[in-house]
């Protein structure tokens, strides 16, 4: 269904190889009025070429293109603006959506090869709070884009499970931990006590240095430090399995922080095998003056190591278990300096395949303008959030649809896709504010409002006994029809645009164009009247709900056919 493309060969056909096809077919626009056409080609980079006016060369070419999906082409001032034969191509886009199905978009793009995403990553004995629903969400979607295009994908939760952070714990615990009360309701037990030491410690920096002492003794293998590590450790897992639970988020493999921590020496003596570690004040560093960024910190002067140390052990590991042909990082946008050096550091260390690694950062989500911070307490828990999402949508469903069969169900899709909805229609780049009431509303902008529309359109097709039989369907050559059947051949450049920028922001906004259209569409037109074109309008119905269906699939949301 490349029209674009066809319009392009036939412009080059008579340029006498001025310009090629790929050339050709970046310059076509979309007109702004429909009357212009569907498509349009400016003439003005062939001015200087052709030594002749813009206008004059629309002219000659709109009078001598003609393809049988072309229907007419007229030259517009500088521009040759074509317009497709509505009754061929519509049966063309209605044959192609229906014969896919779901596997409409598709792309070959990735031949199968292996990319590995690294999203989510909470802190183990943190609380699962909304600050990490971002990358949870991007991450997932990604993936979902990623395998669209033909990509085989490996998702990894690189989990926080080590750091000063456990250190803190362990010396909170001890000083006020009560046993009994962590094995009640750990996270909130854990995050208490951590909230604590920080207020503790402003006025009695000693528990800072006492902290480091019991990381140390943690990196040590000190077994009480263990026994209290893996216990934070599993009662974390616990809890966040619950949370994925609910998001329908899947991982391959749970490998976090600690999984890197016999593995590190290998590339700390690499790294001085290949007369790359520089000392710095006792400490161990990479120079990246040629790239002008500030050295990257290997090894602290007490020995211990760093993020970067790990991070360049994880993405060796990932490579040898993989053998991927990219790897992305999805990590907010303050930790864009540490990806620079660390892909660099790999860079100089001579692997080739570090040209692979991307780092796909992403804004905060705000509370009142100002960033969420664990630290103190100031925390909104992302449990809390999707369970209250569930429970209003279930309220809604009950006003609108009282006799709705599994209203729990369709609660829970609805109340999950509102959530995720909220943040993948924002650019990934630009801050989200939290407001549980914009995050909720079913009208406007929202996931809800794109799943109602599926809902709505399965609920036609219903009624027209839906038998799935659109053998030989007969296109549909009025305006309204065309409208929608113009976006719906919009799909696969979306996917493919969206793989292309790392955002699924492309298809959330997308979905909200298609249902936007569809209503228009439904409110003007007698789908079910009983006419030869029935049948065919039926055919649109359904190709909507496929194209809804599989866009909410790609953003990690469900489509429920009743609402």
């Amino acid at each position: 269904m490349e029209f674009k493309k066809i319009f392009a060969n036939e412009i080059v056909l008579h340029l006498e190889n001025l310009l090629s096809i790929n050339e050709v077919e970046k310059l076509i626009e979309n007109p702004k009025y429909e009357q212009q056409g569907d498509m349009a080609f400016p003439c003005f980079s062939l001015a200087k070429l052709l030594k002749k006016a813009p206008n004059l060369i629309a002219i000659d070419l709109a009078s001598k293109i003609n393809h049988p999906f072309i229907e007419n082409v007229v030259a517009d001032g500088p521009y040759v603006n074509g317009f497709l034969n509505k009754e061929i191509v519509s049966k063309r886009i209605l044959d192609t959506i229906l014969s896919e199905g779901n596997h409409y978009g598709n792309h070959s793009i990735g031949m199968g090869k292996n990319v590995v995403i690294d999203f989510s990553s909470p802190n183990i004995a943190k609380p699962f709070s909304m600050g990490h629903l971002r990358s949870t969400v991007i991450g997932n979607s990604l993936s979902n884009i990623i395998e669209k295009c033909g990509f085989n994908i490996i998702k990894v939760n690189h989990l926080g499970d080590w750091g000063t952070q456990f250190g803190k714990l362990i010396v909170a615990y001890k000083l006020w931990g009560e046993e009994q009360q962590v094995r009640n309701n750990p996270i909130k037990e854990l995050l208490h006590l951590y909230v604590k030491f920080h207020e503790e410690a402003e006025n009695k920096p000693n528990l800072e240095d006492e902290a480091r002492y019991w990381f140390k003794k943690l990196e040590d293998g000190d077994e009480e430090a263990k026994i209290l590590w893996k216990w934070f450790r599993d009662e974390s897992l616990k809890e966040f399995s619950k949370i994925y639970g609910l998001l329908d988020v899947e991982f391959d493999s749970y490998q976090g922080e600690a999984f890197y921590n016999d593995k590190m020496d290998k590339t700390i003596k690499h790294l001085y095998h290949q007369q790359l570690i520089k000392e710095s004040e006792g400490a161990d560093v990479i120079e990246l003056k040629e790239f002008d960024l500030p050295p990257c910190l290997i090894r602290k002067s007490d020995g211990a190591t760093l993020y970067a140390t790990r991070d360049l052990t994880a993405a060796m590991f990932r490579q040898k278990e993989y053998q991927f042909e990219k790897a992305l990082y999805v990590v907010g946008q303050e930790q864009s300096l540490h990806f620079k050096q660390v892909f660099l550091v790999l860079e100089k260390m001579g692997y080739s395949w570090s040209q692979g690694l991307e780092h796909v950062p992403f804004g905060f989500i705000l509370k009142e303008g100002k960033k969420m911070s664990t630290r103190k307490g100031k925390v909104v828990l992302l449990e809390h959030v999707i369970k209250e999402a569930i429970e209003l949508a279930e309220e809604n469903i009950k006003l609108k649809n009282p006799d709705l069969e599994n209203k729990s169900e369709v609660a829970k899709m609805v109340g999950v896709g509102a959530i995720i909805f909220h943040d993948l229609k924002n650019e990934r780049q630009n801050n989200v504010e939290f407001s549980l009431e914009d995050m909720l509303r079913f009208e406007g902008t929202t996931g809800p409002y794109v799943q109602y529309t599926h809902a709505r359109a399965t609920s036609i097709l219903r009624k027209g006994n839906d038998t799935n039989d659109f053998f030989n369907v007969l296109g549909l050559s009025d305006n309204h029809s065309w409208s929608v059947l113009k976006i719906l051949m919009e799909f696969p450049n979306v996917i493919e645009r969206s793989f292309n920028l790392n955002e699924p922001s492309q298809i959330s906004k997308y979905l909200l164009d298609v249902s936007q259209e569809f209503n228009t569409y439904y409110s003007r037109v007698k789908i079910l009247a009983e006419d030869n074109e029935k049948q065919g309008r039926l055919a649109l119905v359904k190709s909507i709900t496929i194209v809804l269906k599989e866009g909410l699939r790609l953003l990690g949301i469900k489509a429920p056919e009743k609402m």
